[in-house]
């Protein structure tokens, strides 16, 4: 290795994970150079300014937000000069196609008035539930999110755990076994979709979001998750942190099977020491890493990991507000198990839909002009293996969205219109260099978990690191974040160049 690249490393993508990393490498005496394909940081989280409105384009759940102050405090700075959190109550209102409603929140006596609401019976149950789920999370969570799993020995370590919790179930089959009522069901197992996972498919183990969101709450970051992106810059560069946006990695240099440097779209070649990639791993492996230096990740290998599902994202304003409405909204549609089934299995676009939508103006207004309402609904809908023709199939879905939210929860909204856009599966696909436009990396399924999943360490490139979505623990903020924490485990402090 040459002696300018002693100490020198290279993160690749400006995403949650990437920054995070940036900073952790830098607090062990890493010189760092963070390269962005976009014209902003952020990657999924970066941010839309459309006609006065601000738009949060990716995550607006902050849980866990104690992994976003360690990282200031890491380097002796106060999160409270660059970023304000506040809690959100309740977490999710939660719509049922039947009119009925359910706040889930983290205050137990509530939560538990609601439950009997819906079926006495299940008060019980959802006790012995949520003593479960913190048992599964002390594992699942505080055990295992910020350990690397690159031996088989790591996973064989925990397997006795992982089946003393029933981690062969699924998570709505687990949960099933302690609730009765159909829509309790619904509500207690629509978090793995905000990993990119399917209830009746994502291990039991998923089942930690839920007690994580009790334990620490949820919370939104003032201005939009793009202030704790912008929070993170401005510690980077005044860390000495070199950023560079509009600057896509078109290969990583592999010499002796060692990353040595990477090559950028206009050719240069940026010396590095260490390579963090926070880019998705299928699309590394294939795109950036020559066949002849991937033993394990061949082309064929990759092409059989099944990555999670896509989504579709509507962002528009409005020139008025709704005061009822909650920050966060889940609309369950008239099926369940079938729409997940269309979305994960079948690859079909279903005429119903169940949605989140995001109102960030009920907690903070100045993200829209003076009595405007600021809104984002997403849909989880099929990858691109579906095959789905977006540019033709867009506009009209986003108007049966549209509609539906006029009739069900925002009346009058087609008259007040004032700005409107979509992304769709091919912007996850081209924009974000996203495997078949999988919006969270290979599906959290049991065998794409821990040790299955890509490693935190590569197997085949010495020097080669991966942080975010796709790589161990997974997808959501809390995952991304603690897949930056491994590499406080697997990357020794700079060496003194």
């Amino acid at each position: 290795m040459k002696s300018h690249t002693v100490g020198q490393a290279v993160v690749i993508g400006s995403g949650l994970g990437g920054l995070a990393a940036a900073v952790r490498l830098r607090a062990a005496e890493w010189r760092v150079t963070v390269l962005e394909a976009l014209d902003q940081p952020g990657g999924r989280a970066r941010v839309f300014h459309r006609d006065g409105f601000t738009f949060d384009a990716g995550p607006t759940v902050i849980t866990a937000p104690h992994l976003i102050a360690e990282l200031f405090e890491l380097v002796g700075r106060d999160p409270r000069d660059y970023f304000s959190l506040v809690p959100v109550d309740p977490f999710y209102r939660i719509h049922f196609d039947d009119g009925s409603t359910f706040d889930y929140t983290g205050n137990e006596e509530r939560l538990l008035a609601q439950i009997a609401r819906f079926e006495p019976r299940d008060v019980d149950g959802y006790r012995r539930l949520a003593r479960l789920a913190e048992r599964i999370f002390e594992t699942g969570f505080t055990q295992l999110a910020d350990k690397p799993f690159h031996r088989l020995s790591d996973m064989l370590r925990v397997l006795p755990a992982m089946l003393r919790l029933q981690s062969w179930r699924s998570v709505h089959g687990l949960v099933a076994r302690h609730i009765r009522d159909p829509r309790l069901r619904q509500a207690l197992t629509f978090e793995p979709l905000l990993v990119g996972g399917d209830p009746f498919r994502s291990p039991a183990i998923y089942l930690l979001i839920h007690w994580l969101e009790r334990k620490w709450g949820v919370h939104f970051a003032l201005g939009g998750t793009t202030s704790i992106v912008h929070a993170l810059v401005r510690l980077l560069e005044e860390l000495g942190v070199d950023i560079r946006l509009g600057t896509p990695v078109e290969e990583i240099v592999v010499e002796r099977g060692r990353a040595v440097a990477v090559r950028t779209s206009c050719g240069e070649r940026v010396p590095a020491a260490l390579v963090v990639s926070n880019a998705d791993p299928s699309f590394v492996y294939t795109r950036l890493i020559g066949a002849e230096h991937r033993a394990r990740h061949t082309d064929r290998a990759v092409s059989r990991v099944r990555q999670s599902m896509s989504l579709f994202v509507g962002y528009f304003g409005a020139r008025r507000t709704w005061p009822t409405l909650a920050h966060h909204t889940i609309l369950l549609g008239p099926r369940y198990r079938g729409l997940l089934d269309d979305v994960f299995r079948r690859g079909v676009l279903a005429d119903d839909f169940s949605l989140y939508l995001h109102a960030p103006t009920r907690t903070d207004p100045s993200l829209a002009p003076p009595g405007c309402e600021t809104l984002y609904v997403l849909s989880p809908v099929p990858n691109t293996r579906a095959r789905i023709d977006w540019e033709r199939e867009g506009e009209p879905y986003f108007a049966r969205i549209r509609d539906a939210l006029e009739r069900r929860l925002l009346p009058g909204l087609g008259g007040a219109l004032a700005t409107s856009f979509q992304l769709t599966p091919v912007d996850f696909e081209r924009t974000l260099r996203s495997a078949d436009g999988a919006a969270f990396g290979p599906e959290p399924l049991l065998t794409q978990s821990a040790w299955f999943r890509y490693h935190n360490r590569s197997p085949d490139v010495q020097g080669l690191y991966f942080v975010g979505a796709g790589t161990h623990p997974g997808g959501g903020v809390p995952g991304v974040l603690c897949s930056a924490k491994v590499l406080d485990r697997l990357v020794p402090r700079a060496a003194v160049a």
